[in-house]
C-alpha cells in the first residue's frame, strides 16, 4: 500500500509542470507610454502648446511616479508594488509629490474643477463608471499624454494591473463621466 502511495505522489509531482496553466502575457507587461530615464517625457510626447504652464512639471513627476508601478498587479485596496486598485495609485503618486487626494476614485472626483475632455492635459484625472449596475464612479485614471486629440491615461486595470489606455478604446470612452483638474 505505501509502494502505490509513493508512486501516486511521484507521478502527481512530475505532472505539476505539465498541468499549470498557460498565460498569454509575460510576466513583464509593456506600457505604450513609458519615462525614459535620460530623456524627458515632454520630449517623448510632444504636447500641445496649451498645456505647457508653471504646473507641467509638477505633472510630468506625478507622471512618472505612477509609470513607476507599471505591470504591478489588481489588488482591491491595494497600495504598494505587491498589487494596488486605481484609486490607490492615483493617491500614491500624488501623495509622492506632496499632492493631497482622497483615497477612493469617489470621493477624488469631488476634488479639482471640472474640466471638457477637449481641454484634457497630462496629469487631469479621468472618471468612469465601469458597470451598467454601478450609480457612481468607480474607477479612476490619469492623463499621461494627448496626441492628435487622442487622450492616454495610466490607471490598475482590474484585469491587467497597472497599464496606460486610451480614451478611444470603446470600453473607456462608453465608461467615460467626466475629467478634473486637481493641479
Amino acid at each position: 500500500m505505501r509502494k502505490i502511495i509513493y508512486i501516486l505522489l511521484i507521478l502527481s509531482l512530475a505532472n505539476c509542470g505539465v498541468s499549470k496553466k498557460k498565460t498569454t502575457y509575460s510576466k513583464t507587461r509593456k506600457v505604450s507610454v513609458a519615462p525614459n530615464k535620460n530623456q524627458n517625457l515632454s520630449k517623448e510626447t510632444p504636447v500641445p502648446k496649451r498645456a505647457f504652464s508653471r504646473k507641467m512639471g509638477k505633472a510630468d513627476e506625478i507622471i512618472e511616479t505612477a509609470l513607476q508601478f507599471s505591470g504591478v498587479r489588481y489588488k482591491y485596496g491595494g497600495t504598494t508594488k505587491k498589487g494596488m486598485d486605481c484609486s490607490g495609485l492615483l493617491y500614491v503618486a500624488f501623495g509622492e509629490n506632496d499632492v493631497k487626494l482622497p483615497r477612493t476614485s469617489y470621493h477624488m472626483a469631488e476634488e479639482g474643477k471640472r474640466i471638457g475632455i477637449n481641454n484634457v492635459e497630462k496629469g487631469d484625472l479621468l472618471f468612469f463608471r465601469t458597470s451598467r449596475r454601478a450609480k457612481r464612479i468607480n474607477h479612476v485614471g490619469m492623463v499621461v499624454a494627448v496626441e492628435n486629440n487622442e487622450v492616454k491615461f495610466v490607471h490598475a486595470s482590474s484585469s491587467r494591473g497597472v497599464i496606460v489606455s486610451s480614451l478611444r478604446e470603446g470600453y473607456w470612452n462608453s465608461a467615460f463621466v467626466k475629467a478634473t483638474r486637481v493641479l
